[in-house]
């Protein structure tokens, strides 16, 4: 973060890897694993906090694109609580995503390599997980204020 490493609690996934199973709640405080997420394509926006401007940016653009694609579902995940994720989606006319919270168990975090273990907060990463559960894109942002590469993530649900 701004230059100064930080450390990522769990394994760094790759491409091929099963997707782990994961325990977080969703914006109506329901609990949700990775088999509740369907079986179409699946996109998890993985970000530090709604409140920054990256990640507003991140979501929106997710958001954009989620209109746009067919047989893929997209989902933000944070350790934002789900009134606050809540808060923001009709602040933003963001009606595309769904919201994942890990502010429980950190379980996304941990189980995804994402977790920063000094602040308690999830890193920024991109997660393409086909409908076999099978990892079809990873990314993990070095530099938490950093966007994306959106084109490719997009590119490896579109196929």
């Amino acid at each position: 973060m701004r230059g100064n490493p930080l450390t990522l609690v769990g394994p760094e996934l790759k491409a091929g890897d099963q997707a782990p199973d994961f325990s977080v709640i969703d914006s109506g405080m329901k609990p949700m694993h990775l088999g509740d997420t369907g079986k179409k394509t699946r996109i998890f926006s993985v970000l530090p906090s709604l409140d920054t401007p990256v990640c507003d940016a991140q979501t929106r653009r997710f958001n954009e694109e989620a209109a746009k694609l067919d047989g893929v579902d997209i989902f933000t995940v944070s350790v934002d609580l789900p009134f606050a994720q809540k808060r923001f989606c009709n602040s933003f006319a963001v009606d595309n995503l769904k919201m994942l919270s890990d502010h429980r168990d950190v379980s996304f975090g941990e189980a995804y390599g994402t977790l920063i273990k000094e602040l308690r907060i999830l890193s920024r990463a991109i997660f393409v997980v086909g409908p076999d559960d099978k990892i079809k894109y990873v990314e993990y942002v070095p530099e938490v204020g950093d966007s994306p590469n959106y084109e490719a993530a997009l590119a490896a649900a579109r196929s």
